[in-house]
């Protein structure tokens, strides 16, 4: 068998099979040619997300989508949350000034916190009555940051709306409170906001198993709910593990959540076992310099992670 040279072989093929590139572009029918703008506009248009879901902090960006039609199962999206953990402070307003509120917040802003606790409490579900959807309309006038609205209330499926409508980013309700949690989960997610599941210090872990591939946070209380200024119970540690443990084996993307006696002796502990949100309202209003207060709390709690990697 005779082997031909190259060029020979190449001069050999059927005209028809070599084209240079332009040849073969004027060849197309023009249907297919489109110009880059032509085809961007043809694009379908981005859906908007609701106003609430509009998280001002870019951390927040690392959350699953709050699209009411996601699938249930939210795996890790981001590696902020799956390899470096997002620590943040979220100074409860119970413990501050009312008549002063926002001036108050202010200054913890300024210091580092990222998003701000409301406690709301009805008078029946936990022994003490505190504020209502009016105050969290005035507090959104004055600050962007996300507003994590804890409701301890009976009911709390009544109120959702009311909360949303005022400006609440992120609504958690309490396991004990909800007949039906997960068509009360499902309200707060359809209307926009961040849905979280809270647990009583006697509540076990194992009640939250069907619901955690559901919501967005789970709120760990280290206190018995309905006072600020309680004792930290150090048996909540364990909960808090278990939360991680169950989030890394089911792949899930949940945050955790810890409210309750957060200070300087506490919040490394509460860090290494795997919490990410800190609620502080004592710790940072109670005495000093507010801001001041959240720079130690932040500096500790990321020192603890530093020490845990």
């Amino acid at each position: 068998m005779r082997l031909r040279p190259a060029a020979a072989f190449v001069a050999a093929l059927p005209a028809l099979r070599l084209r240079p590139a332009a040849a073969f572009v004027a060849a197309l029918p023009a249907s297919r040619l489109r110009p880059a703008a032509a085809s961007v506009a043809a694009l379908p248009a981005l859906r908007p997300r609701p106003a609430a879901a509009a998280l001002s902090d870019t951390a927040h960006r690392a959350l699953p989508s709050l699209t009411p039609s996601r699938p249930r199962v939210k795996l890790f999206h981001s590696p902020v949350l799956r390899e470096k953990r997002l620590i943040e402070l979220a100074p409860s307003i119970l413990s501050a000034d009312f008549a002063y509120l926002a001036e108050q917040v202010q200054p913890v802003l300024d210091a580092g916190a990222t998003l701000l606790h409301v406690d709301v409490m009805d008078g029946h579900f936990v022994p003490n009555i505190t504020i209502g959807p009016p105050v969290v309309a005035a507090l959104r006038k004055h600050v962007q940051v996300p507003l994590d609205v804890h409701l301890m209330i009976e009911n709390p499926d009544d109120y959702i709306p009311a909360f949303v409508d005022a400006g609440a980013s992120w609504i958690s309700v309490h396991q004990e409170a909800c007949v039906h949690l997960d068509r009360v989960v499902e309200h707060i997610r359809s209307r926009g906001a961040l849905a979280g599941v809270v647990i009583n210090p006697a509540t076990p872990v194992g009640t939250l198993t069907e619901i955690l591939d559901a919501v967005d946070y789970v709120l760990v209380m280290s206190v018995n709910p309905g006072f600020g200024g309680q004792k930290f119970i150090p048996r909540s540690l364990g909960k808090i593990r278990h939360l991680a443990e169950l989030r890394a084996q089911r792949h899930l993307g949940f945050r955790i959540e810890v409210d309750g006696g957060i200070a300087l002796d506490t919040i490394g502990a509460v860090v290494q076992a795997g919490a990410e949100i800190l609620v502080a309202g004592n710790a940072v209003f109670g005495r000093g310099d507010s801001g001041h207060n959240v720079q130690q709390l932040l500096q500790a709690a990321r020192s603890a992670t530093l020490q845990q990697a």
